[in-house]
């Protein structure tokens, strides 16, 4: 139970890290991708600006 606890922990730390609201930035940026792709539209598009804005957004919060 202690490695799977050990798992789960590093699991998080890895996937989160430090700041919990890039990594749901992420996961939206995915489900859209996923939509657009399911609707039949190019979803080759949204990641990139996706994560240049997170990117940022997370610069500028870090600079403040």
């Amino acid at each position: 139970m202690k490695r799977l606890e050990a798992l789960a922990r590093f699991a998080w730390d890895f996937v989160v890290g430090d700041d919990w609201r890039i990594a749901a930035g992420v996961v939206i940026a995915i489900a859209i991708t996923a939509l657009v792709a399911s609707a039949g539209g190019a979803a080759w598009w949204v990641l990139p600006p996706a994560f240049v804005s997170l990117l940022a957004w997370s610069v500028w919060r870090a600079a403040r």
